[in-house]
């Protein structure tokens, strides 16, 4: 995985717990499942770095 993949994975992952946060703290349900899904795509994106390093 690239050091930079590895950083904007990172932000998105960090940008989903904020919207989470916020969302959770105002009661905002719809911006606390936004931050949801911005963490799981992170996720899948470092996954997917993974394995691509794995079969290098």
């Amino acid at each position: 995985m690239g050091l930079d993949d590895k950083i904007k994975n990172t932000a998105e992952d960090l940008k989903g717990k904020t919207k989470e946060g916020v969302g959770d703290a105002t009661d905002n349900e719809s911006l606390e499942a936004e931050g949801k899904a911005d963490q799981a795509k992170a996720d899948l994106k470092q996954a997917g770095e993974k394995t691509k390093d794995a079969l290098s």
